[in-house]
């Protein structure tokens, strides 16, 4: 099916939309020629109620399914860059802060997170009619509705600002724009409900497999709480003090839950681990993912998305993504840098290990040097991805995780708003911070415990987040917290904007200096911290205009 616009989107019943993960487009056009499937008679039994559920986790996945729908707006971040030419328009309108309001991308992003907010509500408005299930069946599914609404809803404020609340399971086509005050009121009151009504664990399948928690979970939604309480002490609501207060004491409830043992959730000895295929489907660092079957078809569009075209591996990446070469530059040194970065790369038609920076050739010089991120590489075997390895086995399918929210964010993220509230003990967001920190570290005895209780309250605050940068880096696969909006909430994007303007070479090895391929120019205003809401929307809704 085609991408629908948000109109389009609120006017198809919310069956349609949940079971469209379950049955063909064909199917339901089959059933029914107009799209109007009849809801009054649905959530007549626990099997709709599972259905309907099964349907919204569906679309969960297929609008993560690939970078266009998962989010791609993470380039504006100091992490991560783009290709300067070829068909990638969409992304470097972004990279460079000069986004159009026809930008394909940024309308396919859009109505991903729309149609998100639609099959949540119907969940919300129908499911507690179910009879004979228990009210803790009820809640569960609600909840969990409850919780993607607010996902999406944080996506579109964080990304676009002012948007609808769209809050029923109706049509309305002159939706005024809400306040980001307001967004962010129906977030956190949704999330709040969802605290309330979600399990800490589930027990049995689809929900929970392999021993970790598929669907949200209470800890998930604590998480997320604290990382939006974050958003909202910084800019552009500025609330301070008072609610980094609130992000602390949120993200240690996760905290102390894993701790003893409530939750189940720790951090993994080794950072190689992360993203490995070891613990794709057992991760027990993560709170909550995004799970794909290769086996059964259930697929994500990302193995080949963050490597460069000339590389020898898999015939070569799509070149949608590269490192920026003074994030890498800045990168500290150990087990999790080799585990972010390609360490060493293989081009085409070669068979030697260079280093990124290497131009064989500079008569035919590459499009693009730069440093490339390895997280979402997979090959077609299982088999762990090697890069020493240039014939291994790889194609644009996969089944990695999209990896939302680690427990080593919470780490970060208890430690920075500690150190922002400039209340708590800076003692126990110290011993935290040194467990992110040595694991990246490796085996590298010398380094470890870095952090020191002595550090003041301002410098745990920026300790913590470069390490939560570090961790996550190059990482926008539908994570909660990347390092875009890490800078988004701490005004930092303008200063990286006047960066880029100035593109100074890096010396990236004795005698070898290095710079992006992407030019930025023009004035920095702050309407360049958000997409524009798509033409194709605003010319049906004259609200919407930017």
């Amino acid at each position: 099916m085609d991408m629908k616009t948000i109109y389009r989107i609120l006017s198809i019943t919310g069956l349609a939309w949940l079971v469209l993960g379950m049955v063909s487009c064909e199917d339901l056009l089959t059933e029914d020629p107009k799209g109007q499937l009849a809801v009054d008679n649905f959530f007549s039994s626990k099997g709709d109620l599972d259905l309907a559920l099964n349907g919204l986790y569906s679309k969960v996945a297929s609008d993560m399914y690939a970078n266009i729908w998962a989010g791609f707006e993470a380039v504006m971040g100091n992490d991560i860059s783009t290709h300067p030419a070829g068909n990638k328009q969409g992304l470097r309108e972004v990279d460079t802060y000069s986004v159009s309001d026809n930008n394909s991308w940024v309308t396919e992003l859009w109505g991903a997170r729309w149609r998100l907010v639609k099959a949540a509500n119907f969940i919300i408005d129908n499911a507690g009619r179910t009879p004979e299930v228990t009210q803790e069946e009820k809640d569960a599914a609600i909840g969990q509705a409850h919780y993607w609404r607010a996902y999406s809803y944080f996506y579109l404020v964080m990304a676009w600002g002012e948007v609808p609340l769209v809050v029923k399971d109706e049509i309305n086509y002159n939706m005024p724009l809400a306040t980001i005050p307001e967004i962010y009121e129906l977030i956190v009151s949704d999330l709040q409900k969802a605290e309330a009504m979600v399990p800490a664990h589930y027990t049995r399948e689809p929900y929970a497999r392999n021993g970790v928690n598929i669907a949200v979970s209470q800890g998930a939604v604590k998480a997320t709480l604290a990382y939006v309480y974050m958003a909202m002490a910084g800019w552009p609501l500025n609330k301070g003090t008072e609610y980094y207060q609130l992000a602390a004491a949120k993200a240690k409830e996760v905290i102390d839950a894993s701790k003893n043992g409530t939750y189940s959730y720790r951090l993994l000895p080794d950072y190689g681990q992360v993203y490995s295929m070891e613990y794709n489907k057992n991760n027990p660092e993560v709170l909550l993912g995004v799970y794909y079957n290769r086996g059964v078809n259930a697929i994500t569009n990302a193995p080949l998305a963050d490597f460069l075209a000339d590389y020898a591996y898999g015939g070569g990446g799509w070149g949608d993504t590269n490192g920026e070469i003074k994030f890498w530059y800045d990168f500290p040194e150990g087990s999790r840098k080799d585990a972010t970065y390609f360490p060493k790369i293989v081009l085409k038609n070669e068979t030697q290990l260079r280093d990124w920076w290497e131009d064989p050739d500079p008569a035919t010089s590459r499009v693009v040097i730069a440093p490339c991120f390895m997280k979402k590489a997979e090959t077609t075997t299982g088999e762990e991805f090697d890069y020493t390895h240039p014939g291994i086995s790889m194609n644009q399918d996969g089944e990695k995780t999209h990896q939302l929210i680690r427990l080593a964010e919470v780490y970060c993220w208890y430690a920075e708003a500690v150190g922002r509230s400039k209340t708590g003990s800076i003692t126990e967001a110290v011993n935290l911070l040194n467990e992110v920190r040595n694991r990246a570290n490796g085996s590298v005895v010398a380094e470890r415990d870095m952090y020191q209780p002595t550090m003041s309250y301002d410098e745990l605050a920026e300790a913590a987040y470069n390490e939560h940068g570090w961790e996550i880096a190059g990482y926008y696969w539908g994570n909660i917290a990347t390092r875009a909006r890490d800078m988004f909430r701490m005004n930092r994007i303008k200063d990286h904007f006047e960066y880029r303007k100035s593109n100074p070479e890096i010396e990236v090895a004795p005698g070898v200096f290095r710079k992006e391929a992407v030019p930025v120019s023009g004035t920095w205003s702050d309407s360049k911290m958000y997409l524009p809401r798509p033409f194709v929307d605003t010319s049906i809704n004259p609200n919407l205009n930017n």
